[in-house]
């Protein structure tokens, strides 16, 4: 068989040598490989954010549960203080302190909680290296 293919012994046609390439050939192949990169790479976070939803929906999941029966021990145990401070001084009176010390714990950890929100600083360290990127892709990586 002559002509400008070569064969295989296995009957197919071997991939040109590189060298015979034209440089548009090249970086379509390239810019290919990268857009299959990409592809995989977003379809691999696809698949490890889909599990970790799944563990952390079971999780959230097990601590509401867990929260609605603390709830539910928290609530009898203010009737039993209820009842217990009004043997002495009157149902009315004793729902009011229970009521009152409720208040209480409640501003505490509203307090803390707003404390703790205001110290939260967003994605520092995401937003440095998303910013890098470009300048990595240029070859200029220190330059950010």
């Amino acid at each position: 068989m002559t002509g400008s293919s070569a064969y295989e012994p296995t009957g197919g046609v071997r991939a040109p040598d590189p060298a015979d390439r034209s440089l548009g050939d090249l970086i379509s192949q390239v810019t290919q490989d990268l857009s299959l990169l990409m592809r995989q790479e977003v379809a691999l976070a696809r698949a490890e954010l889909q599990q970790s939803a799944s563990r952390a929906a079971k999780g959230a999941g097990m601590m509401s549960g867990a929260a609605v029966a603390g709830y539910f021990v928290l609530l009898f145990l203010s009737i039993a203080l209820w009842w217990l401070i009004g043997a002495g001084t009157g149902l009315g009176w004793s729902a009011l302190i229970v009521a009152v010390i409720w208040g209480v714990v409640g501003a505490v950890l509203y307090v803390t909680g707003r404390k703790a929100l205001q110290s939260v600083r967003g994605l520092p360290r995401t937003a440095d290296t998303v910013a890098k990127i470009p300048d990595a892709l240029k070859g200029n990586e220190d330059s950010a």
